[in-house]
């Protein structure tokens, strides 16, 4: 998506991504701060939000930011305080990769999804202590009582949240909900 993004930046802003990256560094805002960048790209200059993604990423990177790689995004996730919940985060996202070599995670800041064609589940720190698992069911739902609509989060249609106890038996049991959302996606 990023491509398209890119190769049709001038068509749609007026403006190659080159000639942004040289104008958010002449601006006096922070390239660093990707969030004040977008900011000032949408209230400066009307630039749609996709390509404000793309230019803030871009004058970022062009400052000197590397971005994490999904251990460092997981790592960040799973500090101050939700450091219990990583051995959960990781069971679940091994389970997930496992069921076939195309399946793997990547990092985002709020979540870590796992992705084969699309991407087909989200693992990420939920509300009062548990592991949030979106799952992403593009046909038949799996009936499983833990299941609800999803709220928002990242591409999933329904989610679950596993306590801070969960145990082998409770992440063995997201296995055929794992299975339908990777079958669904592919």
């Amino acid at each position: 998506m990023m491509a398209a993004v890119t190769g049709s930046m001038q068509e749609r802003t007026g403006r190659t991504l080159d000639e942004w990256v040289a104008l958010v560094d002449g601006s006096g805002v922070d390239a660093l701060d990707q969030k004040a960048v977008r900011a000032w790209l949408r209230d400066v200059h009307g630039v749609p939000q996709n390509s404000q993604w793309a230019i803030a990423d871009a004058a970022a990177t062009a400052a000197g930011w590397k971005r994490p790689d999904p251990d460092g995004y997981t790592d960040a996730l799973y500090g101050e305080g939700k450091a219990h919940l990583r051995p959960i985060h990781d069971a679940i996202v091994t389970l997930a990769e496992g069921l076939g070599d195309d399946a793997h995670r990547e990092g985002r800041g709020t979540y870590i999804p796992v992705v084969r064609r699309t991407q087909f589940v989200a693992v990420a720190p939920g509300p009062r202590d548990t592991v949030r698992v979106g799952f992403r069911f593009r046909g038949q739902v799996p009936d499983d009582e833990r299941l609800s609509p999803a709220k928002g989060f990242a591409q999933a249609t329904h989610w679950l949240h596993l306590t801070s106890d969960a145990d082998e038996d409770d992440l063995r049991s997201l296995g055929p909900l794992l299975e339908a959302a990777y079958a669904q996606n592919g």
